[in-house]
């Protein structure tokens, strides 16, 4: 076929080209052999030499072939081909300026630069995507492969990179579209399928994923520009929008890529519109499909919130179309919509000087933010917090936003998502940093300046009122107030006329009558009344005939007639309020005041501006006051939240209470201080997160000088210690440690710390002592700070030519201990332990210091002298000679004050009498003694004994002579020897042990001469009565108890009976922690009395419930006790009045719940203790805390096993309110289908209890949790249940039978059975505990001394409260009612000694 007679249509696929079409459509001819491919080329090469592009018209058969064949033809080729073409298609642009400027040029030529254009682009195009398609084959492989050699394997698919060459390729097709090519078309009408063709390339390339890769930027921008180019002059908008909605919804990477493109687009391109096309498509978008799309959702999501990034303005005049995706289900597109508005706020819509129709715009935004902060969805809550946070942080949020979006931030801290909560820290903690008001934000300091200036403001309005006031008096008042000097000034004038000739007053030509009656009213407002009464004389005279002149009467006297007119005048009213015609002296402000001169208008004005700018002031600090109360009540909010389980927000919450600190919100060093135990945290980031908190609050302070820096940094440290508890004192010792460690506290810190503790500067002793105890901190990390200084430390708080002060000589011993290791040695350590000898000043001046205070009634005396005893036993050699000689000297002034002569009110005369303080001293020093004596010998003795023993055998093992080794004998050896350590540690155990139990407490030791003493102060409370006396000694009971197992079970009685029936608090809090350690050191004799230390979970004072909380906290994690029913009591302190109670008792069940099946063991027994009508409890505090541990009920079995023995409970309950309870238990269960299967399986035991209303909406509660997660296939199980449900509760039981058609007859047996079984179980229950599963009841008591075994019938369902005994025995001074020791519970270890 001639080139001149056809036409080249641009076929949809390759395929097309190979039929024929319509009359001259160009139809292929040839698709020829592989092998002849190259020759053709050439031959086609040649022809483009000397035709130049017009050869294509020739030879396109072969460039079809090649692309028929591109798979299998040689990479060489390939290349050739893609260069060819570049270079046909270049000259082609090249040559068709000037082509298109040729006005003679014919329709045959035309035709033909059209026909070759097309092929010569559709063939370039086509092998790009070839290219492209074998490109994208081979990153997919790649990714199977690993991504190393992957340029390699590209260049050998292809003979060449190919992504180096998209580029070129893309620039030449812009610069062909951007030639007028469209007059080669008739009518200058480009075909739709032309712009389709190049158009199409750019977006299959945008496809690949690896487009959005930093390496391929370039091939994006020359994407961009082909394509504006196709928008700008070929009318490729409507597609382009199409095709950009298409590639959202299915390529997620193509968000920020399509983003650059159309932002480029609107800004360089001018095409402005494009934005509004497209956003308009996504607007029109059903909100239901996007709901079942999420790919699309996001990707239309992420373009709108980049979008919103790169043109704002351009975006905002289309934000209505979107407002509909609001309301819609995606979260996503909520997400992009709330982000734009935010761009928009602070892009746009940010500044002062916004006009009214933007200021709007903008508080619709912030409102619509505002409101979506309480999104039922908590993704769409968090990202609204981000918005604001950025929002803050750039300082777009107008001040009268403030405190609304700060109350949004505290409300969201109670969310239930931790991302909502940690975004709101964070959202809080940018309304700090960046908040208007002061770099202070102390409520306390802010409340004074607040209530002065709204008192300043107050006054000065009072001012304004009453200057109104006065301005405005009624004139008939002020007529009677000047109506006598104006008489008298009438009657003078009338008397004698010449006086008046002085001051002449005449009437203008021009005037009005009106004129000169106002004129005649402002002298009398000023009170020149002379004046007025000779003007109206001149008035009276010009106007007879006008108002008000002509009301002269002439029968009244002159005098009268002249008051009455002035009256007339001056009463009458004014419509003039700055006459311009006034003459004389009157001003023309003159009207405003008639009983004073006027206020001038500057003077006015001045006054108005001080009233503003006092109520902007005024304004400004009640802002900065209610700011500052929220941030307060963040603080209180946050403070809680910081031993949350996830680590990030723990995270959030300590910085923001650095920023917060750091602000000096008052109630920020309690937060400062609540954070300290987060150093023992167990991951790591927390741990981190506190100690960076620490630098910057701690070392990091202001100042000139290294010297004042370190002032500052132990003044803020000092703080920290004013009332600290010893907890807090431990975890910022470790803080210090750690800083001390990395050598991050200056040189100058520690001379300042030793200037200040030995007084070589001056300081208050608060602040004294304060040194020592950080010097003792620091001596932790690095025990030379103080070892190299002991001396001077003795000195410093024991030296015995000052007055003694306890405080500071406890803290020096502190400080002092902190010189050695105070851990166990261990094994792997062959030095001995740090020991200084008996003689050592420090031990004589600790004896002499005890002695000295034991005669003292310093209360400070006590802490010391425990000091001082551990510190001996810790660092002295043969402490225990030390101690005795100390409670010999101590005894011994003891019996001297109770030789003098006592006083006869205190007994009388032949009676000699201690002071209590003084017995109270002695008791509490033999206990600490006997206390440490005890931790002495199983740490430090034991210790010492074991590392001798080891050094031995291995000096043993040297000295012999070395024998012939073989395999066998080595690992017989080996194995004798292990079995040898272990006797030996056990002999050594034993050794200790019987020192404990036949040395120390026998008649010949110091401390069995105190044993007397003090059984006699704890048998006789009444005669003892001092409360301190009595807490001493019941601790220090308890001391000489841990000592011997024989004396413990001795005295057990004793312990329990002031357990019991003290009545004082303290002595029951401190026996308490006394029995809680003799239950680890003696378990099997403290078994018996466990009821007992369950008892104190419920006595009436707070610090003695916190107290047994605490210690049954530890013995029941520990396994030291049994958990028994009786933990019921800790269930219950959940609901404890004390905050810090429940948060115990709320820890404790957290730790419990990670011991395998405690709690679901638990649970029945705690359900019927806390549910009987006798000893249970009220009916919220049972479902407060059913609600707390029913949570911790997560596995599948154990809730269908709850279920199956909650409903048949159901059957033994008794009373209305029990229905209830164990209806609300059932509701708070997560059930599943199995677990409602179960329901349905024992329907007839609650069923009868459904006509009650709170029961059936229970059941019915349980029914509209399963609905929400149930499959179609568990649906018709929960309408069934359902519809039981709903029958029983308006009809009863018996509708039951109704539905079951079908069953009546098999179920009616069981039925009858059932009734009859749960006539029995009532029976039986109503003379046992109310909600506890019955069973035969013993008939014979138990006693210590029954051994008689009852048998029990086996029931379907026994709990653990079923087996207990019905009373446990009372600890009184009875011998018959002590508890006997039951089955030995097993020790882990052959000596425990106290923790």
């Amino acid at each position: 076929m001639s080139p001149q007679l056809y036409e080249f249509h641009l076929p949809l696929s390759q395929e097309e080209l190979l039929k024929s079409g319509g009359v001259n459509q160009y139809v292929v001819q040839e698709v020829l052999s592989i092998r002849h491919l190259p020759s053709h080329l050439k031959a086609f090469q040649a022809a483009f030499r000397a035709q130049g592009p017009l050869a294509m018209l020739e030879h396109f058969d072969a460039i079809y072939s090649i692309l028929h064949h591109f798979r299998s033809i040689d990479p060489g080729l390939k290349e050739d081909t893609l260069e060819f073409l570049i270079k046909v298609v270049s000259r082609h642009t090249q040559e068709l300026p000037a082509i298109l400027d040729d006005a003679t040029l014919r329709g045959s030529d035309r035709s033909a630069h059209l026909n070759a254009l097309k092929m010569n682009c559709y063939a370039l195009i086509r092998l790009l995507e070839s290219f492209e398609t074998m490109t994208s084959q081979t990153s997919l492989l790649d990714l199977d492969l690993g991504g190393k050699g992957r340029k390699a394997r590209a260049k050998a698919t292809h003979g060449f990179d190919w992504e180096e060459e998209r580029q070129p390729v893309l620039q030449l097709l812009t610069q062909l579209l951007q030639l007028d090519i469209r007059h080669l078309w008739s009518h200058s009408v480009i075909e739709e399928e032309f712009v389709s063709l190049v158009t199409g390339c750019c977006y299959r390339l945008l496809e690949n994923p690896t487009i959005s890769h930093q390496k391929n930027r370039s091939t994006r921008e020359a994407i961009t520009h082909l394509l504006g180019v196709a928008l700008t002059r070929y009318n490729h908008m409507l597609s382009a929008t199409v095709k950009i909605i298409q590639m959202l919804q299915h390529f997620e990477h193509l968000a920020s890529v399509l983003v650059a493109a159309v932002s480029l687009w609107a800004t360089d391109y001018g095409m402005k519109s494009i934005v509004g096309e497209i956003v308009r498509e996504i607007g029109q978008k059903c909100p239901q499909e996007l709901s079942r799309d999420p790919s699309g959702a996001k990707g239309f999501a992420a373009f709108l919130t980049e979008l919103a990034e790169r043109v704002p303005a351009i975006l905002m005049s289309s934000m209505c179309i979107l407002l509909d995706h609001l309301d819609g289900e995606n979260y996503m597109m909520r997400n992009a919509v709330l982000a734009a508005m935010a761009e928009m706020v602070l892009q746009v819509l940010n500044g002062d000087q916004l006009e009214a129709a933007a200021r709007d715009t903008r508080d619709q935004f912030l409102d619509t933010l505002q409101a979506h902060g309480h999104d039922v969805s908590s993704f769409v809550r968090s990202r609204v917090l981000q918005l604001f946070t950025r929002i803050v942080q750039q300082k777009a949020l107008p001040l009268t936003r403030f405190q609304a979006v700060v109350a949004l931030a505290v409300g969201r801290l109670a969310d239930k998502s931790v991302l909502v909560c940690k975004n709101a820290i964070q959202l809080l903690a940018s309304f700090l940093a960046n908040n208007p008001f002061s770099c202070k934000l102390s409520d306390t300091d802010l409340a004074g300046p607040l209530q002065k200036e709204t008192q300043k403001l107050q006054e000065m309005r009072a001012q304004r009122r009453a200057a109104a006031a006065s301005a405005v008096l009624d004139p008939g008042e002020e007529w009677e107030a000047m109506l006598p000097e104006l008489k008298a000034t009438l009657q003078q004038l009338l008397k004698l006329p010449q006086e008046g000739e002085g001051m002449p007053e005449e009437v203008a030509e021009t005037e009005t009558a009106g004129e000169v009656a106002g004129r005649v009213r402002r002298l009398l407002a000023k009170a020149g009344y002379r004046q007025a009464i000779i003007l109206t004389k001149e008035a009276i005279g010009h106007f007879q005939d006008s108002e008000p002149f002509s009301h002269m009467d002439p029968e009244e006297s002159e005098e009268t007639g002249f008051l009455n007119l002035l009256g007339a005048i001056f009463k009458a009213p004014t419509q003039e309020k700055n006459p311009q015609g006034a003459v004389g002296n009157l001003g023309p402000g003159e009207t405003g005041c008639k009983d004073k001169p006027s206020v001038s208008e500057p003077e006015k004005c001045r006054e108005n501006d001080e009233l503003v700018k006092q109520e902007m002031l005024v304004q400004y600090l009640q802002d900065a006051y209610s700011f500052s109360l929220k941030i307060t009540e963040a603080v209180g909010i946050i403070s809680k939240m910081m031993y949350e389980h996830t680590t990030t927000v723990v995270q959030e919450v300590i910085e923001f209470f650095v920023m917060v600190f750091q602000f000096g919100v008052p109630q920020a060093l309690f937060g400062v201080r609540r954070m300290l135990p987060l150093i023992w945290s167990k991951e790591p980031g927390v741990r981190e997160a506190v100690l960076n908190a620490y630098r910057q609050l701690y070392l990091n302070p202001k100042g000139d000088s290294a010297r004042a820096k370190a002032q500052t940094l132990i003044h803020n440290l000092s703080l920290l210690l004013v009332d600290a508890s010893v907890g807090t004192i431990q975890c910022l010792e470790e803080i210090l440690c750690e800083f001390v460690q990395k050598d991050e506290l200056k040189p100058a810190v520690t001379q300042v710390l030793w200037e200040r503790a030995t007084k070589k500067v001056p300081c208050s002793p608060l602040e004294r002592c304060s040194s020592v105890m950080l010097l003792g901190m620091m001596a932790r990390g690095k025990p030379e700070i103080v070892g190299s200084n002991l001396d001077t430390l003795v000195s410093i708080g024991l030296d015995e030519k000052l007055p003694q002060d306890y405080r500071l000589a406890q803290q020096v011993c502190h400080a002092i201990a902190n010189i050695s290791d105070r851990r166990k040695p261990s094994l792997g350590k062959r030095h001995p332990p740090f020991r200084l000898p008996q003689e050592h000043c420090l031990f004589e001046r600790l004896q002499e210091t005890v002695r000295k205070g034991v005669v003292c009634p310093d209360p400070l005396w006590i802490p010391f002298k425990e000091a001082a005893v551990t510190l001996i036993y810790q660092l002295a050699e043969g402490p225990e000679v030390i101690c005795a000689r100390m409670l010999q000297g101590c005894a011994k002034q003891a019996l001297e004050k109770l030789g003098e002569k006592s006083t006869p009110q205190e007994a009388p005369k032949d009676t000699p009498v201690l002071p209590t303080f003084l017995l109270m001293n002695l008791l509490s020093l033999a206990g600490d003694v006997a206390l440490q004596q005890l931790v002495h010998l199983e740490q430090a003795v034991s210790g010492e004994l074991c590392r001798r023993r080891v050094l031995r055998e291995e000096q043993e093992h040297k000295t012999k002579e070395p024998k012939e080794k073989n395999p066998s004998s080595e690992a017989t050896m080996e194995e004798e020897m292990g079995l040898v350590g272990a006797t030996a540690d056990d002999t050594e155990a034993e050794l200790i042990r019987g020192i404990c139990e036949l040395e120390l407490l026998d008649g010949k030791q110091t401390l069995a001469a105190f044993v007397p003493l003090l059984l006699k102060v704890c048998n006789n409370p009444g005669l003892y009565s001092n409360p301190e006396l009595s807490a001493a000694a019941s601790l220090a009971l308890g001391k000489f108890c841990m000592i011997s197992a024989t004396f413990c079970d001795s005295q057990l009685r004793l312990l329990f009976t002031m357990l019991e029936k003290s009545s004082l608090p303290i002595v029951r809090s401190n026996l308490m922690i006394a029995t809680g350690d003799l239950a680890i050191r003696f378990p099997n004799l403290l078994d018996p009395w466990t009821p007992h230390l369950y008892a104190r979970l419920r006595d009436p004072a707070q610090q003695v419930r916190k107290t047994a909380g605490l210690v049954m906290t530890h013995l029941i994690l520990k396994d030291m006790v049994k958990v028994k029913g009786q933990v019921s009591a800790m269930a219950l302190l959940l609901t404890d009045p004390a905050p810090p109670i429940a948060a115990l008792a709320k820890n404790f069940f957290n730790e419990l719940s990670h011991k395998g099946n405690a709690i679901y063991n638990l649970l029945p027994d705690i359900i019927s203790r806390l549910s009987a009508p006798d000893g249970g409890v009220e009916e919220e505090p049972f479902r407060t805390v059913m609600k707390q541990l029913l949570s911790y009920i997560t596995k599948d079995k154990q809730t269908e096993s709850l279920v199956e023995k909650l409903c048949q409970r159901f059957r033994s309950a008794q009373t209305e309110r029990q229905y209830r309870d164990l209806a609300y238990c059932v509701s708070q269960l997560p059930l599943t289908e199995r677990g409602l299967r179960k329901m349905l399986e024992n329907f007839d035991c609650f069923g009868d209890k459904l006509s009650d209303e709170s029961i059936f909406s229970a059941f019915l509660s349980v029914v509209g949790k399963l609905r929400r997660g149930a499959k179609p296939e568990g649906k018709a199980v929960i309408d069934e249940f359902e519809q039981k449900l709903r029958a029983c509760h308006t009809r009863g039981l018996d509708a039951i039978e109704e539905l079951e058609i079908g069953q009546a007859g098999s179920q009616r047996a069981p039925s009858a059975r059932k009734q009859l079984s749960r006539h029995r179980h009532l029976a039986s229950a109503a003379s046992h505990s109310d909600f506890v599963t019955p069973e035969p009841r013993r008939t014979t008591r138990w006693r210590p001394d029954t051994k008689q075994q009852v048998s029990r019938k086996k029931l379907r369902i026994v709990f653990s409260s079923d087996e207990s005994s019905e009373e446990e025995p009372l600890a009184e001074m009875t011998e018959d009612e002590t508890p006997k020791k039951t089955t030995p519970i097993r020790r882990a270890s052959a000596h425990r000694h106290r923790s």
